[in-house]
This record gives C-alpha cells, structure tokens and sequence, in this order.
C-alpha cells in the first residue's frame, strides 16, 4: 500500500524531447531546476494525482538476456546508489526516451526527472524515482488591465489536474528489478512508454494474483454461472468468491472450490474455463498463493451486485452479508402472468 502525503521532493531536473520521424530536437537542462515551495506543492499535486487514483499495479524492470542489460535499470540504481548524481542521469533518462519518440503519433513535451524521500510503501519509509511527461497542452486566458479597459490574452500550458504520462520507480527489490508504478492517459501508442521506453513487465506479487484471479472468477462467473443458473447466482457466486478471499490469508484453489462452488456439477466447469481462459489472466498455473487485502477491497468495489430487470427495477444485494442475500430473495415462475419474480422478505424499510 502507497502513501504519499509526507513523500518531498529532493531533486528536480526539466528536459524536452521532441518527435524525432518529425526532426524536432531533444533540449536537456545544463541544471537541476530551483525548486520553491509553491512550486514543489503544485507539482507534487500533478505528479501524484493519478497514482492515488488509480489501482495500485505494479510492473518491475526486465530484459530478455538479463535486467543488468536494461537501460532505465541501469541509470535508476545509480541515482539510488549516488543520489547527487540525479541531474546528468537525468539527462542519460530523458536521451533515452528520445530515441524512443520516433513514431508518428508521439507528441513532444517537457520530462521531469524527480529524487523523492519519504515515501511510505507497504508501511516502510523509501525512495523513488518519478519520471513524468507532459504532452497535451491547453488554450487559457489570462487577463490584463489596459489604460481603460481589461484585455484578454490567449496562452497555452499544460493542465495541471492530468498527468498525461508518469511512473514512480521505488527503490526496494533491486534485484527483482524494483517496484515499479505507472500511468498513461494518452494511449495512442502503449507500447511506447511501458514497453519501449521503462522496459517494464507486470510484477507477479500477491497483488497480482489477487486481482486477476478474482477477475477471472467475474468472467467465470458471466460465462457459465450466469448461463446455466440465472443473473441472482452470477451475483452470489462472485460474493461467496469475494468473502472468501476477504476471510483468508493465503489462497488454496481446492478449499476455494468447496466452498464457493454450491453447485458441484459447475467445478469441472471451472477447471475447463481455468484451462481456456487462465492463460489471458497470467493464473493457468497458479493454485496458491498469498492473498493481498487491498486487491480484495479493490475488486469489491468494482464487482457489480445489481440484477437489472426488463421492468426498471434494479435488485442490489448486499456483498457483506452473502446469507443474507440467499436467504431473503427468492425466485419463481407466475404461471398466470407468464413472467419470472422476485420475492423479497423484510421486517422494514430502512431509512436513507
């Protein structure tokens, strides 16, 4: 888990890079820039915005030979090991994701190289190497009293409130090739920041696992719960799979199966689906492993409880309380009307 709030920055250095199938130019600063405190508050807020937002996906460095033969794992463990030399390294950085901007699309912009203290990461204090690009850039007026009236001046800067690509390299599991964050809002060509430029490869931790396993039941769970039984075991199935792993340290696929599964004729069903569609989540292989809890809240959040009818009217069951669910909602057929139901069982309605 990431906590940013007392992180400061340390060292800054400014660069651009241009396109280069365009013949545009890199600029490297001669020296780090001064930071004030108005402007070190303003940029902490640009650069760490997305990464309190966004699901905490981790990716470490690789290199089909070996991660010694990486370029950025090279120059980011010797900002660690010498952090006096950030600046020129910096350069060495933002060199390199030149010579990585020369497909069409790839828009020029300024790059931030920046030495960070006092992160916290899974509760221990460490530091970080944020690289940040800012590419789109937006019309804003500003405003000029004249001798008798007020003028309108039209400028362009970069927007402040969206990072458009950034990646937070923390120094902790050197030789695994670090713990790596990223972000890319401007996905018009993916493989140019994570691949091209960082080198990166999705880490395969507990946090990992955690998520895709569980999105891996949810596609389970609309592939073949939903088909063979109805849209209120979809939903209880994916609850039973959460609360499991909310309950539960470690994960073991055969404990899992016995006690989520209430329809024993749908595991061989699941050991199938594992077989066709694990390879696409990264778990064809993997039966154990640690349970992360924030990948667990996470997935909670994002898993939809809801039955939507063809009548307008939405049944929400409750995640919490799986028990609940099955024991206070039935459904049935009305031979009369010729429609399915719902009946819902309460003592009263609770208030707003």
């Amino acid at each position: 888990m990431l906590n940013l709030y007392a992180a400061q920055i340390e060292n800054l250095s400014l660069h651009r890079v241009g396109n280069k199938s365009r013949n545009e130019s890199v600029f490297l600063s001669e020296n780090p820039y001064a930071l004030t405190d108005e402007i070190s508050a303003l940029l902490k807020e640009y650069f760490f915005k997305p990464f309190r937002e966004k699901e905490e996906n981790y990716f470490k460095f690789w290199h089909e030979v070996d991660v010694e033969f990486n370029e950025l794992y090279k120059a980011v463990s010797q900002v660690f090991k010498s952090p006096a030399q950030s600046h020129e390294v910096s350069k060495q950085i933002t060199s390199h994701l030149f010579e990585q901007s020369n497909h069409p699309h790839i828009k020029n912009g300024e790059v931030y190289v920046a030495y960070f203290s006092d992160m916290v990461l899974d509760n221990q204090k460490v530091n970080a190497i944020g690289i940040f690009k800012s590419e789109l850039k937006h019309d804003f007026l500003e405003f000029e009293e004249g001798s008798k009236n007020l003028e309108i001046l039209v400028r362009q800067g970069i927007n402040i409130n969206k990072l458009d690509k950034g990646c937070l390299i923390f120094d902790v599991e050197q030789a695994n090739g670090y713990k790596i964050l990223s972000v890319d809002s401007n996905r018009y060509d993916t493989k140019y920041w994570l691949e091209n430029f960082l080198g990166v490869e999705p880490l395969t931790d507990e946090n990992f696992y955690t998520k895709n396993y569980l999105k891996f039941c949810q596609g389970f769970a609309k592939d073949v719960v939903l088909p063979a039984e109805d849209k209120q075991q979809e939903v209880l199935f994916m609850n039973r799979a959460v609360n499991h792993f909310a309950k539960n340290d470690a994960f073991e696929e055969t404990s899992f199966l016995n006690e989520v599964m209430e329809n024993p004729e749908l595991i061989p069903e699941f050991k199938h689906y594992k077989v066709e569609k694990g390879p696409k989540y990264s778990i064809e292989d993997v039966s154990n492993f640690d349970i992360a809890n924030k990948a667990v809240s996470d997935a909670r959040k994002k898993i939809k409880n809801v039955i939507n009818l063809d009548t307008n009217i939405q049944i929400k069951m409750d995640f919490i309380n799986p028990e609940s669910a099955e024991k206070f909602v039935e459904k049935g057929w009305d031979e009369e009307r010729q429609m399915y139901y719902y009946l819902v069982y309460f003592n009263k309605e609770q208030k707003s």
